[in-house]
């Protein structure tokens, strides 16, 4: 669930090359920016612990519109005769309730599941991490450069690689991710089905196999009429459930059957009772555990982005994991938990600001300040994968107890945790009645409806106001500024970026002799 970038923990870089990149991408991207800067206020967690915040927090409406047209297929009457085991085409059990019937009548149920993807080899690596740079929501470039999007991949992939696969290496030669989403998939279908509501599950993956496309390839194979996009995101940023979703867009409106298929958008789903209940579970059980489990400090660590996708794209993703991880503490202080908590962010990579305080820097004050028992709770991932079973389990565990801390323990990712998946199996049969229909859920009154949208006006209401937001600094002060700081910046990257395309145009230059940039001799 980075280098202004998802940072999928990815080694910071140490050798000049590498450092020179880091450089390199940031100044592309804040060479047109001016940094924000906000007024910063405390808010507590239930438990009473104080978590760090920024005062402009977002408010998130999503909105259900219209899906374009009914469609209904002649053969898909026999599909809802029974339950089909994973392998088959969606079919129904005889006894519906009458409002599920109404919802389905002969219509065929799809669900897709959105995740990352992640390399199954080694060899996989970089190959995964070229995609996961040649997306423009990953490392956002202004426009005027972003026909070096690719090159500035390939150079990414290639310097990376090396160390990524060390990483890979540490956790088994590969990403469990596939795997575990395929079981998630499975069960949520299983689900469905005891819930009398047949469906089909697919997977697709942004930046490796399966990916989306070859999901909606199968979606069209099997003739899904109606279908019910699910991130497995519990929290939306743009990062991650946003360019999931906007891939899904430019595949929608290159496609007739796909136009003329209802579908309808879960974009988050943190704040449902059944994904607070799984996390709460998973908590208290771990905390027992613990010779002493009322003084063990818990310690949310969620996936971080750069401060800039928050502050300048309105980017929801740090409201709603600090009203997650508030509902949490509240579901626990129900059952008499009143651990203290904090929540930080980790997975930054480069110079520039990301969402604060930071894992690693939390961790070392904790210790400082004599916390002796730690519960890390991995709060924005649902599977396991390298930033849980390296980043956490090695590098934030060797951290801990390096800086005091002498008890450690980590929550596990909910996985199949059937709490969790039966949740899932709730919002998709929620969301059925309003594929097409009109209505707003507002997330800060915690309805309990998901809130549902189109891919398209989804990805409008969570990414349209980026042109909207006032300029932070004035566009000229004199002194050690932030506005003299900016210009600086910005003559030094229009230098480093004439290098660069000195390099792209003529294939000479040391990142080419440095064999960085094999494609352009």
């Amino acid at each position: 669930m980075g280098i202004e970038v998802l940072a999928l923990s990815l080694p910071s870089p140490s050798s000049h090359c590498e450092q020179a990149l880091v450089l390199l991408l940031f100044m592309l991207r804040f060479w047109a920016v001016l940094l924000p800067t906000c007024s910063i206020q405390t808010s507590k967690c239930s438990s009473g612990r104080q978590i760090e915040a920024y005062a402009r927090k977002s408010s998130v409406v999503s909105k259900i519109y219209p899906a374009w047209f009914h469609p209904s297929s002649s053969d898909s009457r026999h599909s809802f005769q029974r339950c089909f085991s994973s392998s088959e085409a969606l079919l129904t059990s005889k006894s519906q309730p009458a409002s599920t019937s109404l919802v389905l009548g002969n219509e065929k149920v799809g669900v897709l599941l959105l995740n990352l993807g992640g390399p199954e080899t080694l060899d996989d690596v970089q190959p995964f991490l070229f995609n996961l740079f040649s997306d423009p929501d990953i490392i956002r470039l202004p426009r005027m450069f972003r026909f070096l999007q690719k090159p500035l991949a390939q150079f990414i992939s290639v310097v990376r690689a090396p160390k990524s696969k060390e990483g890979y290496a540490s956790i088994g030669g590969g990403s469990p991710l596939r795997q575990i989403t395929d079981a998630q998939g499975e069960e949520l279908r299983k689900a469905l089905c005891d819930k009398n509501v047949p469906a089909k599950v697919y997977v697709g993956m942004r930046y490796w196999h399966p990916f989306t496309e070859e999901a909606i390839e199968l979606i069209k194979q099997d003739g899904i009429t109606k279908l019910v996009v699910l991130p497995l995101y519990p929290q939306f940023s743009i990062s991650t459930s946003g360019s999931s979703l906007r891939l899904l867009e430019s595949i929608f409106r290159e496609d007739e059957y796909l136009v003329n298929m209802q579908h309808t958008v879960i974009p988050s789903w943190y704040q449902r009772e059944g994904y607070i209940k799984a996390m709460a579970n998973l908590i208290e059980k771990e905390l027992s555990k613990f010779a002493t489990p009322q003084k063990v400090m818990i310690f949310f660590s969620a996936h971080g982005v750069p401060l800039a996708y928050v502050e300048e794209a309105g980017d929801p993703y740090k409201a709603e994991m600090e009203e997650c991880v508030d509902l949490i503490m509240e579901e626990l202080e129900k059952r008499g938990i009143t651990n203290p908590c904090t929540l930080a962010y980790q997975s930054r990579v480069g110079p520039v600001e990301w969402l604060k305080p930071y894992t690693d820097e939390t961790i070392v004050e904790l210790g400082q300040k004599g916390v002796k028992n730690l519960l890390a709770v991995p709060i924005s991932f649902v599977s396991e994968h390298i930033e849980t079973l390296e980043e956490i389990d090695v590098e934030y565990k060797e951290l801990a107890l390096k800086s005091g801390i002498e008890n450690w323990g980590r929550v596990p990712a909910l996985g199949c945790e059937p709490t969790f998946i039966s949740d899932l199996a709730d919002a998709v049969i929620e969301s059925l009645p309003y594929v097409g229909a009109m209505a707003v859920s507002n997330l800060e009154a915690r309805q309990s409806l998901v809130p549902l949208g189109s891919v398209e006006e989804l990805l409008a209401a969570y990414d349209s106001k980026r042109g909207e937001l006032p300029p932070p600094v004035t566009v000229w002060e004199w002194g050690w500024t932030k506005s003299a700081e900016t210009w600086n910046g910005r003559a030094a990257m229009l230098a480093v970026l004439a290098l660069l395309v000195f390099e792209v145009t003529t294939g000479e230059g040391f990142l080419h002799q440095w064999g960085v940039l094999p494609l352009f001799r």
